[in-house]
């Protein structure tokens, strides 16, 4: 059974936050950042490398990185950032994009990047930083599509392949082409009918593609959605079970508390939207810590009373 995860963060959403001068900030797992910084000076550090970033710098975070931001002994750090997280966003990214993702945290070229002020990466998120409400929609979309523009032609690659060839292709070129929460509705005989394999060869190379069992994976979304209900909507725990691809509420239960340690009631309780107006209006007052040392953090205008 796995311990009680974290309070469920915000993603796709623009923050405002500060660093003390001398003091340090890191970033979140799972999620990836965008982050410009407004004012000030500081560095990146991770293992003995450090670079500096001046005002107008643009970074691109992995949340699972090793490294860190500290704050010149001269200045604080004032900084905007918008996160990304992958595993939420089912309905969007296809599998394959998630797993390149996923497999980009790991590798230091990708899961940070800087881009000087004069670039056009860090141009770009001056001028949708610029925007009078950049928490709606459209600018969230578009600070989406400059996540996915910093990836390039490496993100391009997961694009499909055709679909003749033999079932691993043809596997591979579904999981690049059909939107995450699509797995999560399907049954295993469907999946097979598309590679047009024997079962026990869709187990194979799925796992082999995947790096899990079909039914695994499957859960994984489902539970991922589950969440997602649970924390941004008020429907019934029956109704999320449902709408999560669970036919059964007891099933749903089980599967939940298995996984995440907690039953789906009283995670919704730490996590639902109550807790979320609290953590917001907690976030606005309370000075937070990192690696020890004291980050001082503070919501946007645009996000005050959202």
């Amino acid at each position: 059974m796995n311990t009680v995860d974290h309070w469920h963060e915000e993603h796709l959403a623009i923050r405002r936050f500060s660093i003390l001068s001398g003091k340090e900030w890191s970033p979140k797992p799972s999620d990836w950042l965008l982050i410009r910084v407004e004012e000030g000076t500081g560095y990146w550090l991770q293992g003995q490398s450090s670079i500096d970033l001046e005002t107008g710098t643009a970074l691109v975070i992995a949340g699972d990185g090793q490294g860190y931001i500290r704050a010149s002994q001269l200045n604080c750090m004032s900084l905007r950032s918008f996160s990304v997280t992958p595993a939420r966003l089912t309905g969007l990214m296809t599998l394959s994009e998630q797993i390149f993702l996923k497999q980009a945290a790991s590798q230091n070229e990708l899961a940070f990047q800087v881009f000087p002020p004069p670039s056009a990466i860090a141009g770009k998120m001056k001028d949708l930083l610029a925007n009078s409400n950049p928490n709606n929609l459209s600018a969230r979309l578009s600070f989406l599509q400059l996540f996915a523009d910093i990836f390039g032609e490496k993100l391009k690659q997961t694009a499909p392949v055709p679909e003749n060839g033999d079932a691993r292709e043809r596997l591979r070129a579904f999981l690049m082409s059909a939107p995450a929460d699509l797995l999560a509705e399907m049954s295993f005989k469907e999946l097979a009918q598309i590679a047009r394999c024997t079962p026990r060869h869709l187990s194979r190379i799925f796992f082999e593609l995947i790096g899990m069992s079909f039914s695994d994976k499957r859960a994984e979304i489902r539970l991922a959605k589950a969440r997602e209900l649970l924390a941004t909507s008020k429907s019934k725990v029956v109704e999320v079970a449902f709408e999560s691809g669970y036919k059964s509420l007891s099933l749903f239960n089980q599967m939940f508390t298995r996984r995440f340690g907690i039953s789906p009631g009283k995670w919704r309780q730490k996590n639902g939207v109550n807790r979320i107006t609290e953590k917001r209006r907690y976030a606005s007052l309370a000075p937070r810590l990192s690696k020890g040392n004291r980050l001082r953090t503070e919501r946007s205008p645009a996000q005050v009373g959202a």
